[in-house]
């Protein structure tokens, strides 16, 4: 062993020249730090420490942002399931309001609907007493509903209503009627080319024929320019189950049907067009 650190120079006399070199190194490394404290006195510690302090302060703070945003979100997550949960509950027995409703003489189909547009539909029979310029009835999707003349928020909550500015009902021309897309018009989102809508007044009905069903921007007016033929235009809101203002507008057209037409429609002849399979392709995408 003694042999062994003797060919590594690790011997007590090789020893002694090392010791004092690392001595040599100690001295220069003091006399530097010594030079460096005295240039930078101690004012410029006392920053050195205040920034980590502020550093630390700053880790603390996002570490506590953080912390609070998770707990919102797990919160958020279970007021939402929660909300559903009652939602489901609240809804009545088979989907159908429990009252009947005094103008169609039938219950309405609660199935699609919001808890929210419930609950003003409800409040709207007390509240709307007018008469509705017509019923419309689209069969295949079960649609039936008052069709009021104006569109504020009380009419929309109770039926459907003509836009003002597009042709009166009865007149010939193109008649916009609007509805919201969480009540009485969610239906349309399973509408197709070809359905047959039903205008029914004064106890005499007219049928059209589905034509075109496409989405526009909601500055996009153009759906309810004049025609020359008798033209239903239905407008709602789209996505169909978007929170919040929705930012389309869903636009279903039909035309009124002749003798011919009926015999098509009566056969379930659809003939879909490529504007039209555009549209349900992107009502796939959204939904």
């Amino acid at each position: 062993m003694a042999a062994e650190k003797t060919r590594l120079g690790l011997g007590a006399k090789d020893a002694r020249p090392y010791k004092a070199a690392r001595s040599r190194y100690d001295s220069v490394r003091l006399r530097l730090w010594g030079t460096y404290a005295a240039a930078t006195g101690p004012n410029d510690a006392m920053n050195i420490a205040r920034v980590e302090r502020i550093v630390f302060a700053m880790g603390l703070a996002l570490l506590t942002f953080w912390g609070v945003a998770r707990l919102h979100r797990t919160l958020a997550s279970r007021q939402a399931i929660a909300g559903f949960k009652t939602e489901v509950a609240s809804m009545p027995a088979g989907g159908m309001s429990p009252t009947t409703d005094p103008i169609l003489r039938s219950k309405v189909d609660f199935k699609l609907w919001s808890t929210n547009r419930i609950a003003a539909y409800e409040a709207s029979l007390v509240q709307k007493k007018a008469q509705p310029l017509a019923i419309l009835r689209v069969p295949r999707i079960s649609l039936e509903v008052p069709v009021f003349d104006d569109t504020d928020e009380l009419t929309l909550n109770r039926g459907v209503g003509r836009i003002r500015g597009t042709k009166r009902i009865g007149q010939l021309g193109n008649v916009g009627i609007a509805g919201h897309r969480d009540g009485f018009f969610r239906g349309l989102k399973d509408i197709a080319l070809g359905d047959i809508v039903e205008l029914d007044v004064a106890g005499s009905t007219t049928q059209y024929v589905i034509k075109q069903i496409q989405i526009v921007r909601p500055e996009d007016t153009s759906v309810l320019s004049p025609t020359s033929t008798a033209t239903l235009t239905l407008v709602t809101c789209f996505p169909f189950y978007y929170v919040g203002s929705a930012p389309q507008r869903y636009i279903v057209t039909a035309v009124i049907q002749d003798s011919s037409q009926r015999e098509q429609g009566q056969a379930g002849s659809r003939v879909p067009t490529a504007r039209t399979s555009q549209t349900r392709r992107r009502k796939h995408d959204l939904n």
